[in-house]
């Protein structure tokens, strides 16, 4: 079977206290799934496009608990290694409200997902899907995640299979230098790369007003259809046809965790139907939706999405 999209990295089970609540004093958490290729490709499958997710996962209840709620969204997970005697990634988020920034503690490392390499999967399902796309936090896994990652962007470029990027840069994971060389590389000739304001200075150095940091963007990566988030002011956006902006949704924050992943699949669904500019408008109030609802992936529909924009969202049809 042919895929839309193939997304590859790592999934993780999400323990949160209820909001406003801290870590060291709570009593009850809260279970989610997460990680954000695994968001990206569940907000996608929900708009209807056909979504696998490449991935390792343990062996047992928690690799299941994962599987399910993916599977259950409409995600493809027939290409998922099973590794046996294995550990599924943890992160514990303290969902704190502005001005305070949400604090996370991580206990993931020696996942089965931080082992992957490019043996691990068969590659005739990245050469027969459209697009393949991966966030800046699968690379930062582990060196053999790495090499994952550039075979990837070599074999879709080789396939004639668009290559999307999402920079996600993570500190906790990687240094800035380490990032910004696999980054850099990897961005190159991308057919989408999506980039946060903070990343494109921390890891391109290019900073200013968003159509100067676009043309720094370009001129670093030479990819071709550039999107620039700008947190509550929404995004900035460069394709060969043109550039633009688009204005933000104003949203009631309840979970900010998965907002921007959200972001990312509807700009990557406005790049399939060929109107990016279209995708960011969608991508703007998925993440505006996202941060009214609590867990990671984004519950939503195009008639939502629609209404949410005004009417103005039905311009994207698969």
């Amino acid at each position: 079977m042919s895929f839309e999209v193939v997304t590859v990295g790592e999934a993780m089970l999400r323990l949160s206290v209820p909001p406003g609540a801290r870590l060291e004093t709570a009593r009850s958490l809260d279970v989610h799934v997460a990680g954000s290729e695994a968001n990206v490709a569940v907000a996608l499958a929900r708009l209807g496009r056909t979504v696998a997710w490449l991935s390792s996962l343990p062996e047992g209840p928690l690799g299941r608990r994962v599987s399910t709620e993916l599977a259950g969204h409409g995600v493809d997970i027939s290409h998922v290694r099973w590794v046996p005697d294995a550990r599924l990634g943890i992160f514990y988020p303290e969902l704190t409200p502005p001005p305070r920034r949400v604090t996370t503690v991580y206990d993931r490392r020696n996942s089965p997902a931080a082992k992957m390499s490019p043996s691990d999967f068969p590659w005739s399902v990245v050469a027969e899907s459209r697009l393949v796309h991966v966030s800046g936090i699968t690379p930062a896994l582990s060196p053999s995640c790495r090499q994952l990652c550039e075979e990837l962007a070599a074999r879709a470029r080789g396939s004639g299979v668009a290559f999307s990027l999402d920079v996600n840069y993570r500190a906790k994971l990687w240094g800035v230098d380490e990032a910004r060389s696999c980054l850099e590389s990897l961005a190159s000739g991308a057919d989408l790369l999506i980039v946060g304001r903070e990343d494109a200075r921390d890891v391109f150095g290019c900073e200013g007003e968003p159509e100067a940091v676009l043309n720094g963007l370009v001129a670093r990566t030479g990819a071709h259809h550039l999107v620039l988030t700008l947190g509550g002011n929404g995004a900035a956006f460069r394709s060969p046809t043109g550039t633009g902006m688009v204005a933000g949704v104003p949203a009631t924050i309840v979970d900010r965790l998965g907002a921007g992943d959200a972001f990312t699949a509807g700009v990557i669904h406005g790049f399939l139907a060929g109107d990016l500019e279209q995708g960011v408008r969608i991508g703007t109030a998925m993440g505006s939706i996202a941060l009214g609802i609590t867990g990671d992936q984004v519950i939503t529909t195009m008639a939502e999405i629609d209404e949410v924009l005004g009417g103005s969202g039905r311009a994207v049809d698969r």
